[in-house]
């Protein structure tokens, strides 16, 4: 069994900055990609920020400048820090990361969401 446990969602002002983090416990073999994807209401889940085990970063053009993706690959968690947020960052934001458990079997898992709001 793989799980990815998330933390550091909530209530921030605009211009505020948050950390959300994510671990990944369980039979895990290695872990190869994990990101960040948002989902806002009655929108469709985009891609936040992305990064490999060799630690290449990919961004979305909505956040590049203002959010940084990091992993401690010793921990198998990935962070994402958020500076310079603006209400429409609001969302939902999940992690996800693409692990071949320790039975061989690969698979893209998924955090259970946290709620990010920007709001004064």
């Amino acid at each position: 069994q793989v799980q990815l446990v998330e933390s550091g969602g909530g209530l921030v002002q605009p211009g505020g900055s948050l950390r959300l983090s994510c671990a990944a416990s369980g039979s895990i073999f290695a872990i190869y990609t994990m990101g960040w994807y948002r989902q806002a209401p009655g929108q469709q889940r985009e891609l936040g920020a992305a990064i490999t085990s060799g630690g290449s970063t990919n961004y979305a053009d909505s956040v590049k400048g203002r959010f940084t993706i990091s992993r401690d690959n010793a921990k198998n968690t990935v962070y994402l820090q958020m500076n310079s947020l603006k209400p429409e960052d609001t969302a939902v934001y999940y992690c996800y990361a693409n692990i071949r458990s320790s039975g061989g079997s690969l698979y893209d898992y998924w955090g259970q969401g946290t709620q990010v709001t920007v709001s004064s």
